[in-house]
């Protein structure tokens, strides 16, 4: 090219070229430390392998936990929740009072239950009628239970949803971005909604129901707690399972405490598991119980680090100590 020629040419093709290509290098890049970080975590099985190991520990250990005790210390560890489409304020504080006030020493050996979980419109309403000691209001929110909002706004819900009174946040993660491999926007979003939590607890939902894998279940564990979740949790009971392909509840479960053992291990942090969806009798709050347990050990079956999302399991724990 002659000199001359420089005075026409355009160079804005090559630049924005450039710019594609830096670009694209560092996507590669956050993908493969992030692929890194997977490779550094066991390997799972498959579906149906991880099954049988999930049945014969069931098998082994069930029956020594289904025992007055454990049902007694389970209830102290249900995140009670209502997340209806027609809850209001005033049906809201009926709730509250019928369900947990009303509970507050009713039975002398049995703990009330570790947190109320709402929509964050109704934080206020709890704070205000909750007069129970030591339980925990918990928000869901980053576009629960979908997570298809944009990220400024699922920031300003959970910020304030902690201004309002909220002291545990249940946030979701982007199945979206998961599924499409941007584990750098998914780990970013989570960070940023952390921050706004101001340290108010965050229980990150995989939603393993739609995961239907448990390796995805694996990377999804892993991309939530190094992106700072304090729990790591299941579901949030809204998206529907299909028997056919969908992951068994309590193989998701055996997955996310394996991954938070070796958290655990490489860092010093223990993370907790907060187990929902469809969660309603004792036999299954065991079940999960027993699997965290034996998987975990029992410091990890506290309320400080285990938990069960439900709205009904209570009252069938309070009927046999009727």
């Amino acid at each position: 090219m002659k000199y001359s020629d420089y005075e026409d040419y355009d160079d804005s093709d090559d630049l924005e070229q450039d710019g594609s290509h830096h670009e694209q290098q560092q996507a590669e890049a956050d993908y493969n430390r992030f692929e890194d970080t997977f490779d550094k975590f066991d390997l799972t099985s498959n579906n149906y392998d991880i099954s049988v190991i999930v049945n014969s520990l069931l098998d082994r250990h069930y029956a020594k936990n289904f025992t007055p005790e454990v049902l007694r210390h389970i209830h102290g560890c249900i995140d009670l929740t209502t997340l209806n489409a027609n809850d209001s304020n005033e049906s809201v504080r009926a709730w509250v009072e019928d369900n947990v006030n009303a509970f507050d020493g009713k039975y002398s050996d049995v703990n009330n239950v570790a947190a109320i979980c709402t929509y964050p419109l109704f934080v206020e309403a709890v704070k205000e009628t909750l007069t129970a000691a030591n339980i925990k209001i918990c928000a869901v929110t980053g576009g629960f239970p979908a997570s298809q909002t944009f990220t400024e706004v699922k920031i300003a819900e959970t910020a304030m949803a902690v201004l309002e009174g909220a002291e545990e946040i249940d946030t979701v993660m982007n199945l979206g971005y998961f599924f499409d491999e941007d584990y750098e926007t998914l780990s970013d979003e989570l960070i940023e909604i952390k921050d706004s939590c101001r340290g108010a607890t965050m229980k990150v939902i995989l939603e393993t129901t739609a995961l239907l894998t448990t390796e995805n279940v694996r990377k999804a564990a892993i991309l939530a707690l190094y992106s700072g979740a304090d729990f790591i949790k299941t579901s949030t009971g809204k998206f529907p399972a299909n028997n056919t392909t969908a992951l068994r509840l309590e193989d998701a479960v055996y997955v996310m405490c394996k991954v938070i053992k070796e958290y655990a291990s490489k860092t010093g942090h223990k993370a907790g598991i907060k187990i929902a969806g469809g969660i309603k009798t004792a036999e299954d709050a065991v079940k999960f119980y027993t699997i965290v347990k034996e998987t975990l050990g029992k410091e990890w079956t506290s309320k400080e680090l285990f938990r069960i999302g439900a709205s009904s399991l209570h009252k069938d724990i309070e009927q046999r100590y009727g």
